[in-house]
């Protein structure tokens, strides 16, 4: 059975910084683009942060870059999300999401797995 889980959540104060991980377990992910999103309350999910299998590439949303950085380590089967400078404005329930392909997906519909999130909330 395939699962996600992640961990690192929690509530900070504006410019602090918050490092989010994602580790999976069942299957190998290291031929899978993995995604992170946030969904803040009343909206939709939205994509975040997007790493290809072999780290050589990555996709941020125009709000968190210079801020988040993603990463992998595909021996541990595990992602991570580094938020630095948070904002108000970040607050949200962070998911890792595990992509059907390689490269930088961006739609929500390209990815196949989930975590169940965890909640970010910074404090003005």
């Amino acid at each position: 059975q395939v699962q996600l889980v992640e961990s690192g959540g929690g509530l900070v104060q504006a410019g602090e910084s918050v490092k989010l991980s994602c580790v999976a377990s069942g299957r190998s992910f290291s031929t899978s683009a993995m995604g992170w999103f946030r969904q803040a309350p009343g909206k939709e999910r939205d994509l975040v942060s997007v790493i290809r299998w072999d780290s050589r590439s990555t996709y941020y949303t125009d709000s968190v870059k210079g801020r988040f950085t993603t990463s992998r380590d595909n021996a541990k089967n595990t992602a991570y999300l580094q938020m630095d400078r948070l904002k108000p404005e970040d607050t949200a329930v962070y998911y890792c999401a595990v992509a059907a392909d390689y490269g930088l997906p961006r739609g929500i519909s390209s990815y196949r797995y989930w975590g169940q999130g965890t909640q970010v909330t910074v404090s003005s």
